[in-house]
């Protein structure tokens, strides 16, 4: 899913880029008079050729502004680009949770365990680390390949790199042992909880 939604994010801001690239060459073209400068022979319809001419002749501006579904169709067209531009901003940073998780139970027909019970007992054992002062974790992906995306609160006299360590040999091995999965890719993310500094007299 991650690398689809990569993909489409590469060829809309490709095509955008495009889209931009080509107005701002066609803005430089007339503004600068490169046709005459340059003695290029531009097609006869060509929006944009001297640095009086306009993109958009009034003419053509306000050609169907005296139709009745005109300006219906207008606000119409926007409403529907908004809509999209919405969805595709949401669509970044929204990220399906696995609502469960597919666990091996040794009769080889499997059994099934909700998300949030996993993601509450992986919470409960990485705030249990020493130096973690609170924890949260969130399960993605597919029902036999979940992954964990985790946000550990740190106290100030945390080592990060011993409390992601810990956090490897504990709470995400014992998850990996209960659900009987090989591996168990995790996005980790620590922060430093906030404290008022102390005044020393």
């Amino acid at each position: 899913m991650r690398t689809v939604r990569a993909s489409v994010n590469r060829v809309l801001l490709g095509l955008v880029g495009v889209l931009l690239l080509g107005a701002g060459g066609l803005v430089l073209l007339g503004g600068l008079d490169l046709p005459a400068r340059l003695h290029l022979d531009l097609p006869s319809g060509w929006p944009w050729a001297r640095p009086d001419d306009v993109l958009l002749p009034a003419a053509d501006r306000t050609r169907f502004t005296d139709r009745g579904w005109w300006w219906p169709a207008v606000i119409a067209g926007l409403a529907v680009l908004v809509l999209l531009l919405l969805w595709w901003l949401l669509a970044q940073v929204r990220r399906r949770r696995l609502g469960m998780v597919l666990v091996d139970s040794g009769d080889g027909e499997g059994a099934t365990v909700r998300g949030r019970a996993l993601e509450t007992v992986l919470a409960a054992e990485a705030a249990a680390v020493d130096g973690v002062d609170r924890a949260a974790a969130v399960l993605t992906g597919r029902r036999t390949a979940p992954q964990v995306r985790a946000l550990l609160v740190l106290a100030p006299h945390a080592d990060p790199g011993t409390v992601v360590l810990r956090l490897s040999d504990r709470a995400l091995a014992d998850a990996r042992s209960s659900a009987g999965l090989d591996r168990l890719p995790t996005e980790v993310r620590l922060r430093a909880v906030r404290h008022r500094p102390e005044r020393v007299s």
